[in-house]
């Protein structure tokens, strides 16, 4: 009968993979204010506004209509970036498409942070 091998122990390989911080850890860890969204009270206006835009990507040009909720978002007109007060409020949010709002919008506000960050006002 041919003799059975043992196989090494691949817990010691997967426990240094786990323990590592990923990204959204550390980027919400470094910013509070993230813990906002996964409120009930902002899946509640987040579904206001994307109803009160008709489920429609308001970025000028676009005008996508998205039955699918996961490929919409209730985007921040001007970024609240830690200001309850213009996180909360509603005039503020607008529904964008996900294209939309991951490459146009976002590529302007990292725009709009270099620029204020180069001393300009």
């Amino acid at each position: 009968m041919p003799k059975l091998r043992t196989l090494k122990p691949m817990v010691s390989t997967i426990k240094p993979m786990m323990s590592m911080p990923s990204k959204e850890k550390q980027r919400s860890d470094a910013l509070p204010y993230r813990a906002w969204y996964k409120t009930a009270a902002w899946q509640r206006l987040r579904w206001d506004i994307l109803a009160r835009d008709f489920f429609t990507c308001q970025m000028p040009g676009c005008g996508r209509v998205e039955i699918d909720t996961s490929k919409l978002v209730a985007d921040h007109r001007i970024p609240h970036r830690g200001d309850k007060a213009l996180f909360w409020d509603r005039d503020n949010l607008q529904c964008l498409c996900k294209p939309c709002h991951d490459s146009l919008k976002q590529r302007e506000e990292a725009a709009s942070r270099a620029y204020s960050a180069g001393g300009h006002s």
